[in-house]
Parts: structure tokens; sequence; C-alpha cells
């Protein structure tokens, strides 16, 4: 029997900006089961990342409820959000967020600087998650002397670091070439098909879909289709 991870029940966003209103997402309802791949599409302005913001807790919704992991986000502090979010949640930025004085190693380990392990496990962990995105070589150097797809996959690493229950991906090929756009898919499908990771990923890449297990279509603010994705 599925385990429902993530449910949402008349969600709502609104930002308002001076004499602006805007609603970025209007009563969403959406379940999502442990060990799918999502992929979240649509066009510009659709309410996607707002959508993946508020799963992982990076911003609080104007009204409806929302589960995640067990937990109602609603109901925790920001304190308590934080460590929850750093225990349990993976997130993969379309800009990569790399520190740029620090090693692919040092941004890989910072996750686990909010744990318990020893200096000498956290750099353990982060090796292992370096060689899983096949980046051992380049471990030593800084996001400068990494190309786009190199520092993606050293930000692939550092979210999967921590051994999350959930990664979230917001358009992390939006600023790829193909063949990045293409090993970066790739590690996301592994990560899903091998390891069981439950993935949450916004896309403009129709690609993207291919190794998804539901599709979910999001228009102003509003989710319109749900699709068993054709690739799996």
């Amino acid at each position: 029997m599925s385990e429902t991870i993530i449910e949402t029940d008349r969600l709502c966003k609104e930002f308002v900006r001076d004499e602006f209103h805007v609603v970025a997402l209007k009563d969403v309802t959406l379940s999502i089961d442990k060990g799918e791949f999502v992929v979240l599409m649509g066009p510009s302005g659709s309410g996607k990342s707002t959508l993946l913001h508020l799963i992982a807790a990076m911003d609080r919704p104007s009204s409806g409820t929302m589960r995640v992991l067990g937990h109602s986000l609603g109901d925790m502090t920001d304190t308590q959000i934080a460590h929850w979010r750093n225990e349990n949640i993976g997130f993969i930025f379309q800009q990569f967020n790399l520190i740029p004085v620090l090693t692919a190693l040092e941004n890989v380990e910072l996750p686990l600087k909010l744990t318990n392990l020893k200096k000498a496990e956290r750099r353990e962990h982060a090796i292992t998650a370096l060689k899983l995105v096949g980046l051992e070589d380049r471990m030593h150097h800084l996001p400068r002397q990494l190309s786009g797809g190199q520092e993606q996959r050293v930000a692939i690493a550092r979210a999967i670091v921590t051994d999350p229950a959930l990664i979230l991906a917001d358009e992390p090929t939006g600023n790829l070439d193909a063949a990045s756009a293409q090993d970066v898919r790739t590690i996301l499908s592994r990560l899903n098909k091998e390891f069981g990771k439950t993935i949450v990923m916004v896309t403009h890449d129709p690609a993207a879909a291919h190794d998804a297990t539901v599709l979910h279509h999001l228009e102003k603010g509003q989710l319109t289709d749900v699709a068993v994705a054709s690739g799996r």
C-alpha cells in the first residue's frame, strides 16, 4: 500500500506588493506518495516554484493546509522548521547556490555541520555523495573551476548528503547545456529508481518527463491536469 508523504488541501498563496495583489496559488489540492518522481510543468508564473517552496517550508501559505512527511508545517515554529528541513529535505536550485570560496567537498559538507557527526564522518559522507554524482576527482576544486554541469552535480551532492527523505528540484537543468542537462536527469532518475528517493521537480524541459511517474500541470496558480507519465 502506498504511503502518502505530501498532502495539500485548498492551498493558496498570495503576495501583496505595493498596490499589486498577486495570487500565486489557488486552491491546490495535491497528494504525492513515497517513491514517486513527480514533475511540475506549466508556463512561467504558473506557481510551480511557489508550490515547491511551500513544500520545503521555505515560505508559508496564505490559507489551506499542508502535511509533509507526517508534519503539519503550519503548526511548527521557524526554528523547528529549520531543523526539520535540514534533516528531511534536499533542495536543488537552478542557480546552484554554491559558496564560491569553498571547494566542492566543503560545499557538500555544509549541511552536515548542523548534525552531530564528527569531522571525519562528515568528510566521509561528503566524499560518498560526490562519488555518487561522478565528481570525486573534482572535490578540491572551487566552483569557478567547474563547468555549469559540474556545479549542478555538486549542488545535487549537497542536497543528498544528509540522506533526505524528499528531494525538491527547482529547474535543475534550466542553466545547463543539453549534455549537462542529460547528466542531471540521469542522476535524478537513478536517485529515484535505485535509492527510492521521492523527487518533486519543477521544469520546462519536456525530456524530464520521461523519468517521471506523475506529471502535474499548473496554469495561473491552479492544477489543471494530472497524468501518469508514459516513460515509466
